[in-house]
């Protein structure tokens, strides 16, 4: 996989925003594959408001976003509004996130987040433009990476390496089942107990040490009061698509 941007294309750009949309947009359209099914992707070639790329033989769309330096804890996105909007909807692409060292035009990382992590909990509202601005009062986000689970970020690149490609199709099918989850507050529970088991930094674990983060949950879910019967049930349904395995009585393994 070629890690180097094509700096040719930016030649004609006295603007450097615009030069580094077309050269990853560029480097995106000729090293990446779909991850649902392991073709190239295609760029929009009409501007789509919703995704930059999709898939044509499975349909998946993704939006690209590039940051130079590091990825961080957060991604700087667009409207607040449209955003929730469309984690709602039935057209919510995948996100392809970037990052370049600027110095040699050369990708660092590039990460695939499914669609089905993102819920409004990892939508960050950023403060209104001030009334001086051009758009006064908009309202724009963030995406908070920290927030979500391990197994929601997919990497082709980790630090300036590739990853295999077998491993990058296997990650994805192995969360698909999360699509089923009727509702986007059931996602989030999921979602939150799986963020939970990451932050143990360990392959096998109790139950016992997952509950030790019910304060943290009922933080989360005030209006519920059966935190540790909600964690069970997560638990339950996630060895049951198998991203578990049960053990022993407590006991689980991550497969």
């Amino acid at each position: 996989m070629r890690l180097n941007f094509n700096t040719a294309l930016a030649t004609q750009y006295k603007s450097q925003s615009q030069a580094i949309r077309v050269m990853t947009e560029d480097w995106v359209k000729n090293e990446i594959f779909c991850p649902n099914c392991g073709n190239f992707v295609n760029d929009f070639k009409n501007n789509s408001p919703v995704a930059d790329f999709y898939c044509e033989n499975c349909h998946e769309e993704y939006e690209l976003k590039s940051k130079k330096d590091e990825m961080g804890k957060k991604i700087v996105d667009g409207a607040y509004g449209k955003m929730i909007e469309r984690l709602n909807s039935t057209n919510n692409p995948s996100f392809f996130f970037l990052n370049y060292d600027l110095q040699n035009y050369k990708v660092q990382n590039f990460v695939v987040i499914p669609k089905h992590f993102f819920v409004s909990e990892i939508i960050e509202k950023r403060k209104p433009l001030s009334e001086r601005a051009r758009r006064a009062g908009w309202i724009g986000c963030n995406i908070l990476l920290q927030d979500i689970p391990q197994s929601g970020k997919i990497f082709y690149i980790k630090n300036g390496k590739p990853e295999d490609k077998e491993d990058i199709l296997r990650n994805w099918r192995k969360t698909l089942f999360l699509r089923e989850s009727s509702g986007v507050d059931l996602r989030g529970w999921i979602l939150d107990v799986m963020s939970c088991i990451d932050k143990l930094n360990k392959k096998e674990f109790t139950l016992d040490e997952v509950y030790g983060f019910e304060n943290i949950l009922y933080q989360k879910h005030p209006d519920n009061k059966h935190i540790k019967d909600k964690i069970r049930q997560q638990l339950q349904f996630l060895r049951n698509k198998r991203y578990l395995e049960f053990l022993d009585r407590g006991k689980y393994r991550l497969t």
